[in-house]
C-alpha cells in the first residue's frame, strides 16, 4: 500500500470511531459531561478582592526545593485582606473570598484537572471506550474488512488511533470549554491548565492499549473493562510503591532497610510498567498544584532526592505502551477468522 492509501484507511477508521461513538451514545455521555463542567465555569464569579499578590512577588514566597510546611509559614511584611466573594450556580451562593481571584480560578482549575479529568475522567474513559475495540475485531463486523487487501496489523492500529482521537477530542472540548468559561467569567486566562489535554490524552493512550490487547485476544467487552482498570491499579501501585521504597528511609529512619533483591525488583517493576502516579506528578507541576495542596510526603521526597526523573518516565511509559500494542497486533494478525 502507498503512503496516501495508509493514510486514507486511518482516516475511515478514525471516521468509523466518530460513527460509533455516535451509535452507542457514548459521544453524548461525554460531551454532556464536558457541558456540566462548562456550565459550572460559567456559574462561577469572583467580585471584589484585593490582589494577595504584589506585581513584583511571585505567588511562591520560597523557592519550589522548600518543603511545604516552609512554604506556609514563609514570612512577609505586610498583610493584604481579599473582602470579596465567591459566587456560584449565577449567583445563588454567595462565600466569603479567602483568596485573591487569581488564585481562586486557580483552585477551580486544579480541581477540574487533577480531580475531574485526570482520576474521574481517564476512568470514564477507559470504561466507555471498552467496548469499541471488541465491537470492532467481532467475526461478523471484521471479516468484511480483512477481504480487503489492507494489513490486520494496521487495521488495529488505525481503530486505535480512532478511538485515541475522539478522547483527544472530547479532551479539547473540556479543557478549553471550561478554560474559555472561566476566562470569560473572571477575565483570568491562565494558560498552563491546557497542559491537561495532552498529559490526559497520554494516560488513556498507555491503558487503553491494554484493552487493545485484551480485545485481540478474547473480543470481550468485560475482559477489556477489567484488564484496563486492573492494569491501571497495578502500575500505579508500583509507582508509589517504589517512591515509597525510596523516600521512607529518609522519613522514618527507624524503618529497617529492605534487601538489595527486593529493591532490585521493584525498581526494574517501575521502569518497565507506565507510571500513572508519575504523569499525575507531572501534571500537578505542570499547574502548579503545590500552591494550594500539600503534596505526597513520598512523591516530595523522591524530588529532593533526585529520584525522580519526568521525562524518563514519560518515555518508558510510551515504550511500554508501544510494546503492548505491538503484541496485540501480532495477536491479531495471527488470529483465525
Amino acid at each position: 500500500m502507498s503512503r496516501f492509501d495508509t493514510l486514507r484507511v486511518v482516516a475511515w477508521l478514525i471516521r468509523d470511531t466518530f460513527r460509533q461513538s455516535l451509535e452507542s451514545k457514548v459521544f453524548w455521555m461525554m460531551l454532556a459531561l464536558s457541558s456540566l463542567g462548562v456550565l459550572i465555569c460559567l456559574s462561577f464569579g469572583v467580585q471584589g478582592g484585593a490582589p494577595l499578590h504584589r506585581p513584583d512577588e511571585r505567588p511562591d514566597f520560597l523557592p519550589r526545593t522548600a518543603s511545604s510546611a516552609e512554604r506556609t509559614l514563609a514570612p512577609r511584611d505586610g498583610v493584604d485582606i481579599a473582602n470579596g466573594s465567591l459566587t456560584l450556580a449565577f449567583g445563588a451562593f454567595r462565600i466569603p473570598l479567602g483568596r485573591d481571584a487569581q488564585d481562586a480560578v486557580h483552585f477551580l482549575q486544579l480541581v477540574l484537572a487533577t480531580g475531574a479529568a485526570d482520576t474521574v475522567g481517564l476512568l470514564l474513559a477507559l470504561v466507555w471506550t471498552a467496548g469499541f475495540l471488541p465491537a470492532f475485531l467481532a467475526p461478523g463486523a471484521v471479516t468484511v474488512l480483512l477481504a480487503k487487501p489492507v494489513s490486520r496489523s494496521l487495521l488495529l492500529v488505525g481503530k486505535f488511533l480512532g478511538v485515541l482521537t475522539f478522547v483527544l477530542f472530547q479532551a479539547m472540548v473540556f479543557f478549553l470549554g471550561t478554560w474559555t468559561a472561566l476566562g470569560v467569567r473572571t477575565g483570568i486566562w491562565d494558560s498552563s491548565y491546557l497542559w491537561g489535554i495532552p498529559l490526559l490524552v497520554l494516560q488513556f493512550a498507555i491503558f487503553f492499549s491494554v484493552s487493545a490487547l485484551i480485545a485481540a485476544s478474547r473480543r470481550r467487552t468485560v475482559a477489556c473493562l477489567l484488564g484496563s482498570l486492573l492494569f491501571w491499579f497495578l502500575c500505579w501501585g508500583t509507582n508509589y510503591g517504589r517512591h515509597a521504597v525510596v523516600a521512607l528511609p529518609v522519613l522514618n529512619r527507624e524503618i529497617a532497610p529492605l534487601s538489595p533483591w527486593l529493591r532490585g525488583t521493584i525498581e526494574v517493576s517501575y521502569w518497565a510498567l507506565p507510571k500513572p502516579a508519575d504523569l499525575s506528578l507531572i501534571l500537578s507541576h505542570a499547574i502548579d498544584a503545590d500552591r494550594h495542596f500539600a503534596a505526597v510526603p513520598e512523591f516530595e521526597t523522591v524530588q529532593r532526592l533526585r529520584r525522580f526523573h519526568p521525562v524518563l518516565s514519560v518515555v518508558s511509559s510510551l515504550a511500554a505502551a508501544c510494546l503492548i500494542l505491538a503484541a496485540a497486533a501480532r495477536r491479531f494478525a495471527t488470529t483465525d477468522y
